[in-house]
Parts: structure tokens; C-alpha cells; sequence
């Protein structure tokens, strides 16, 4: 569970049609874009803008534990359960991302 100290957050860079998309699943946030590169660091800049938003107003956790939309969720089950990657055309990149790195990407 995240806290205003620390926690972690999903992540998901992928193709459909001709659109890269970005998605921090616990926080419900998309980026898109046409190169994935830049809609990774896009999602990591909002994401790294989101957490210090909640730091600086104190907010409640809630927040940074949101319930993410069933069609990412099945994609990061899909990804988390695949014995073989996917093809690369359509995923870029999934996995977790602690607060702290992004603090000291900064």
C-alpha cells in the first residue's frame, strides 16, 4: 500500500494502433504520444509531479491507491503472466516504479 513516504506504482507502455500509451495503474494516469520513449518519460514526469502534489498538500493515501480501469488491469495480468514476451511492437515496457527513484531521477 502506497503512503506519502513511499511506495511503488505500476507501469505500462504500449501500442494500439498507431498511438504509444503510458499508464501508471494506481494512480489512473495516461500519457500518449507517438514514440515511447517520450511517453515513458512524460508518464514518469506526471507520475513524479502527482506524488509531489500529494506530499505537498498532506493528502490522505487514498489518492495513490486508486482502483486502475479493468482493461489495464488485464493487460498487467496478461504481462505479469506471459511465459513469453510479447511482442514488442506492442508492449515497450511494464513493471514497478518506487517514489524514491523517481525523486533522484530528478
Amino acid at each position: 500500500k502506497n503512503t506519502l513516504k513511499n511506495g511503488s506504482v505500476r507501469f505500462i507502455v504500449f501500442k494500439e494502433a498507431n498511438t504509444w500509451y503510458g499508464v501508471a495503474l494506481e494512480f489512473n494516469i495516461v500519457e500518449e504520444g507517438d514514440n515511447p520513449v517520450k511517453v515513458m518519460a512524460s508518464l514518469f514526469e506526471a507520475v513524479q509531479g502527482y506524488v509531489e502534489t500529494a506530499r505537498k498538500l498532506k493528502m490522505r493515501p487514498i489518492p495513490l491507491n486508486q482502483k486502475s480501469d479493468k482493461e489495464y488491469e488485464q493487460l498487467w495480468d496478461k504481462l505479469e503472466g506471459a511465459k513469453t514476451p510479447l511482442k514488442s511492437e506492442e508492449v515497450f515496457t511494464f513493471g514497478y516504479t518506487p517514489f524514491r527513484s523517481l525523486a533522484a531521477a530528478r
